[in-house]
């Protein structure tokens, strides 16, 4: 069986701009080194996983809806089996090889954009119209999990609160207010609670586009 290709980046393209911990909202700044033809590349996620010295690239899409934020819990499916039964309020993963994906391709962040609506729509059905944006980086190298991925934060300001769930993993979900996540923060997953704390930085990030 062909062993999953996972898009990366050298570590050091990031240590180059600026290391960082936890929600970076200089967004134009790292993208711009980011997305250089070439410098995205995939390789086998048997051996991303355990290497450090690359960063897989996460999107990790949020979607929000008149202050509420859309919010769901990992089941025993998920593909991640660290994050299991653990509150989320990112929908994204891994972005794989796709035939219209080239990776010298001088628009390839618009290629990437689209393989995050491909990647969200396994998951989820989005049944409105929405805005799309990027809000911020994540970077968490406190754990084995956070070491080897950099999560690149969406904001999907969406026209109503129209979302169901396609993946078997997704359970429990639910539009909550910033408060009712704040009351449950020991569930979430760790990228959760950081993202928690720059939700209102976010949004008003994403409405200004």
């Amino acid at each position: 069986m062909p062993q999953e290709q996972v898009l990366v980046i050298e570590r050091t393209i990031i240590e180059q701009v600026g290391i960082f911990e936890g929600l970076t909202f200089d967004v134009d700044l790292y993208l711009e080194r980011i997305f250089v033809p070439g410098v995205p590349r995939f390789m086998p996620r048997s051996q991303a996983e355990h290497d450090p010295s690359f960063k897989q690239i996460i999107p990790y899409v949020i979607m929000t809806h008149q202050g509420k934020y859309l919010s769901y819990v990992r089941g025993a499916r998920a593909g991640e089996t660290r994050l299991v039964a653990k509150r989320s309020i990112g929908i994204g993963g891994h972005i794989n090889p796709a035939d219209d994906m080239p990776l010298f391709n001088a628009d390839f962040y618009q290629t990437y954009l689209a393989a995050v609506e491909r990647e969200v729509a396994e998951e989820v059905s989005v049944e409105t119209a929405y805005s799309d944006r990027v809000v911020a980086l994540l970077n968490d190298d406190s754990n084995e999990v956070g070491s080897v991925h950099l999560g690149i934060v969406h904001c999907w300001n969406l026209d109503e609160p129209k979302v169901s769930k396609r993946e078997q993993m997704i359970t429990q979900m639910a539009f909550k207010t910033a408060d009712e996540l704040e009351q449950t923060r020991d569930t979430l997953e760790t990228w959760s609670q950081k993202c928690l704390d720059g939700l209102d930085r976010m949004t008003r990030a994403a409405r200004a586009c």
